[in-house]
């Protein structure tokens, strides 16, 4: 078969296509493909810019970030179906203000084990846009919270993180409102070992508090030692209430001795939705979109944002 030589004519046709991959392809080609998401909520120096004259400019010598006072990872204990909740969430946390350049803050949603096909595809791309979800492995049965999902990963940070530690590891819930910059200056002058911190909580008179589960806050050498702690597993103590559990293995073994009860400053959001403090550590309770957004507006979250009309809105472009 002859293959016909193309006439000019046929190269006119291909010029405005040319055009269009100039123009709108091309540039996207050298986008990144993913987000920093909120996986890592810390201060961060800007690269260099690039110089395009060819005059020679000594460079200046990079300087070392300086190291953190204090550092926390903040684990959210979700599930993969609740996928508008987490971006609520990651909404929640990028639009407060920065983070204190004292401290490094690092948040991830935690899973158990995502065995159904469709919620592990799905899950796995919310990683690739924002690099903030921890799938714990096979010791943790399920995502009930009160069936072991606490103590694994409590006892899996310890391990995933033994090269790198943090100061404090956080367990909190998706339907709480953390104020990082409130909780991190409550951390700083605290002690980084044999730490144990929330909203305060006493059971049928024990005078050893235990912490609320909407989230409470451990050292990191107490969070190592749940993970070698085999009195656990030999009573069975990582299944029931896992807030009161924690308190339990605590107790029982004579660890974080420092604790801090964080109430009032730490609550439940009540029915009526008007007991907001302005110098909030968690508000816990936000079980639906309705409270979330009385939570937005009573920190100011959604103030300076100019409202379009509908007709701006909605008719930017020609009519054809």
């Amino acid at each position: 078969m002859t293959m016909k030589t193309p006439s000019f004519s046929s190269y006119l046709l291909l010029a405005p296509l040319a055009i269009l991959f100039l123009v709108f392809l091309l540039p996207s080609l050298n986008r990144s493909s993913g987000s920093d998401g909120i996986g890592v909520l810390c201060n961060r120096r800007t690269g260099a810019a690039h110089h395009h004259h060819h005059t020679v400019v000594p460079p200046i010598p990079a300087q070392a970030e300086p190291e953190p006072e204090l550092s926390l990872l903040v684990g959210i204990l979700t599930m993969p179906k609740l996928r508008e909740r987490r971006d609520i969430v990651r909404l929640a946390y990028a639009l407060q203000p920065p983070v204190p350049a004292y401290a490094r803050v690092d948040v991830r949603f935690v899973f158990c084990r995502v065995t159904d096909p469709t919620e592990a595809t799905l899950v796995s791309l919310e990683e690739m846009q924002h690099g903030d979800i921890m799938v714990l492995d096979d010791s943790c049965a399920g995502e009930n919270m009160n069936d072991g999902k606490t103590y694994a990963y409590i006892s899996s940070v310890a391990r995933l993180f033994a090269a790198a530690p943090y100061d404090y590891v956080m367990k909190t819930d998706d339907d709480t409102y953390l104020r990082v910059a409130a909780l991190v200056g409550e951390l700083r002058g605290k002690p980084r070992d044999d730490a144990y911190l929330g909203y305060g909580y006493n059971m049928s008179g024990d005078p050893m508090l235990f912490m609320h589960g909407m989230g409470y806050v451990m050292s990191w050498d107490v969070a190592t030692w749940v993970s070698t702690a085999a009195e656990i597993l030999d009573r069975n103590d990582t299944l029931g209430p896992e807030d009161l559990m924690v308190g339990k293995w605590l107790n029982l073994a004579g660890k974080g001795k420092n604790r801090y009860d964080l109430k009032p400053r730490m609550y439940d959001l009540n029915w009526g939705m008007d007991n907001f403090r302005p110098d909030t550590v968690a508000v816990h309770m936000l079980k639906d979109n309705r409270r979330w957004a009385a939570a937005f507006n009573y920190f100011n979250v959604t103030a300076g944002i100019k409202q379009s009309s509908s007709s701006k809105l909605y008719h930017r472009l020609p009519l054809p």
